[in-house]
């Protein structure tokens, strides 16, 4: 899924808040960074200024996460070292400045995470990546900020609808995110591919309606006790506002999901016959458990991670799933879990004993992670019954190169599932050259996504463009 294996460490590290400058500060210098988190290149940048008093202030701005600003609650800079720490993320820094240099070499902490991190001085900051894809005003639909209700959960969603200039009933089609809390345009590295789809689908006489995750953005609700069971009754309750809308066509509404929601996508198909077809990009046809497993060995494999290694953290990972899938309840799988890390931390050198990432506030944070509601339900979660259920229209499309829902295994057991429910009208295509969020990439390692200026390919738009406009013609 899109943001299990990586973008869940990033907003460990500093969180989904986005920050505003409440003031015009002159900054007096900057510093600039890359941490490498789980084989994704993050930057961070380090911004100073002088306070009234005379005192030094700073702000630390994360740009690959549209993150600026975030106050740093203490700072201090000698001829020979930087110092700073920022309470709102349990963050601090320490590194050393190499003599005669405008390099600091250091450590990047934050909870169980001890990251390397050298920020070097400059005079300009690096400008952002190019995203050349991101629509761009006046258009010529009809734009519109919508909220809607779900009535199961007694929560309020918020999204932007576009639909079609002109009369007409249009046929339309309800977003859904990946994993992850995730804004209306599936933000990642300043990319915005539901935005870039809603755009081309909207200006092709398809409306479309794509919102905040629950608890996030402007949507209400709590996201970290929800399970993809919950994201399909705000997806189920996105398709009941469209069918009330005097525009829209209320017998020819899809969904279009993304990772896990296209894992979403079927079981909302399953239980509402409101839904006239789905198209699944990059969705998974694997058990939860299974594809995380061959998720981190693809992963771990690109980054170059030596063979006993990625042996070792692969057969960690399936252990503990397991015990997360087989136990009755979560305080008996801590216990199995503590065991399981006790055990593999005993083997170390002792000098390997005392890195963070063997500390016991680590195990904790893992736990936590791995006995949430989201992936206990997630790894035990298997799509094969509820897309055996399917006799809707169906487009399922992956990418050659794509890591996180590997394309031949997935895809395979897509078909297979459908072919049993006896469905007729389904297309599968495996896109040669593309990466989980359907970029054109080298090698479909999740490094890359950031890296590349593409953010979603156009030959994919037209491929969803023209099947959904055969289906409902």
């Amino acid at each position: 899924m899109k943001k299990i294996t990586f973008l869940f460490l990033i907003s460990l590290i500093l969180g989904t808040v986005l920050y505003a400058q409440q003031e015009k500060k002159d900054f007096t210098s900057y510093w600039e960074g890359k941490l490498n988190v789980s084989g994704v290149s993050l930057r961070l940048v380090l911004k100073t200024f002088n306070n009234e008093d005379g005192s030094l202030g700073a702000f630390l701005d994360s740009p690959d996460q549209t993150a600026e600003n975030i106050p740093v609650s203490k700072i201090e800079i000698t001829v020979d070292s930087i110092k700073f720490e920022v309470a709102s993320v349990l963050g601090k820094y320490y590194g050393k400045i190499k003599t005669d240099s405008l390099v600091c070499d250091g450590t990047w902490q934050q909870g169980p995470l001890s990251l390397p991190l050298c920020l070097k001085k400059v005079e300009k900051l690096t400008e952002p990546p190019k995203r050349p894809q991101t629509p761009k005003g006046p258009f010529p639909y009809n734009e519109e900020e919508v909220t809607f209700p779900n009535k199961t959960a007694n929560i309020e969603l918020a999204g932007t609808l576009t639909y079609p200039k002109g009369d007409g009933k249009f046929p339309a089609v309800v977003m859904v995110t990946g994993s992850g809390a995730q804004d209306r345009d599936e933000t990642i590295f300043k990319h915005k591919p539901f935005f870039v789809i809603a755009d081309y689908l909207t200006k092709n006489g398809i409306a479309v309606l794509r919102f905040d995750d629950r608890g996030f953005g402007k949507s209400k609700g709590n996201f970290v006790s929800a399970t993809s069971i919950d994201f399909t009754t705000d997806a189920v309750s996105a398709v009941e506002f469209l069918s009330l809308r005097k525009e829209i066509d209320k017998t020819k509404i899809g969904i279009i999901g993304h990772s896990e929601g296209g894992l979403i996508a079927p079981i909302a198909a399953s239980s509402s016959n409101d839904i006239a077809f789905i198209v699944l990009l990059a969705g998974p046809g694997m058990k939860g458990s299974d594809l995380l497993v061959l998720q981190t060995e693809l992963i771990l494999n690109a980054e170059g991670t030596p063979k006993e290694k990625l042996a070792e953290v692969v057969k960690q990972n399936k252990t503990a799933y397991e015990i997360v899938v087989n136990s009755s309840d979560s305080i008996t799988a801590f216990k199995e879990l503590e065991k399981l890390f006790e055990a593999r931390v005993s083997l170390l050198p002792e000098e390997e004993k005392s890195k963070p990432e063997y500390s016991k506030a680590a195990f904790e944070t893992t736990a936590r992670t791995l006995l949430s509601p989201w992936f206990r339900f997630f790894l035990k979660f298997d799509p094969k019954p509820y897309l055996e259920n399917l006799q809707i229209p169906v487009l399922a499309l992956n990418g050659e190169k794509d890591l996180q829902v590997p394309p031949k295994e997935n895809l395979g057991l897509i078909e297979e599932a459908l072919k049993s429910a006896g469905n007729k009208n389904y297309k599968i295509v495996e896109l040669p050259e593309l990466n989980h969020l359907f970029q054109t990439s080298d090698t479909g390692a999740p490094r890359e996504y950031g890296e590349i200026e593409e953010t979603f390919s156009p030959k994919v738009l037209q491929i969803i463009g023209a099947w959904i406009k055969e289906i409902t013609k």
